[in-house]
């Protein structure tokens, strides 16, 4: 049972927050991409409605299950490509800030695959997804029954 319910949420705020997600969706980075951000930004925070929505999300998309089982130790396997290795790397580091900046190693691995704008876009797609999470984390929607959408 959730502590807040959709009829509890104020008028407007899952809306303002799907034009964001719209915004995101509508950049040149992949919708796989973008789902691969938002399952590893959900693991790492531990939000088990977000990891089970984003988990079928990527499956509905035709992800591979080594990937998927693979993406929690992903560093330690070699099913990710190098674009989606530095955008690990830099979900990992933007996910679990350590009150330093973002180092330049992360960010220029990042600019050997991607443009500035993509990258803006990444980090807003990781900031969203964090967003999500702690919503989840504090609404406690339970997991389970997401169904991705056809």
């Amino acid at each position: 049972m959730a502590r807040i319910t959709y009829n509890d949420i104020p008028n407007g705020m899952f809306e303002h927050l799907r034009t964001i997600e719209d915004f995101i969706l509508n950049s040149s980075l992949s919708k796989q991409l973008i789902e691969i951000i938002r399952l590893r930004t959900s693991q790492k925070n531990g939000c088990a409605y977000c990891v089970d929505m984003h988990h079928k999300e990527l499956k509905h998309m035709g992800e591979t299950d080594l990937r998927l089982s693979s993406l929690c130790v992903w560093e330690e396997t070699p099913y990710f490509n190098e674009n989606e290795r530095a955008v690990l790397h830099f979900t990992d580091a933007l996910t679990k800030l350590d009150r330093k900046p973002i180092s330049d190693h992360i960010y220029n691995e990042l600019l050997s695959f991607f443009t500035k704008e993509e990258i803006c876009y990444i980090t807003l797609a990781i900031s969203q997804s964090n967003t999500w999470n702690r919503l989840m984390k504090t609404f406690e929607f339970t997991p389970g029954n997401y169904k991705a959408n056809e």
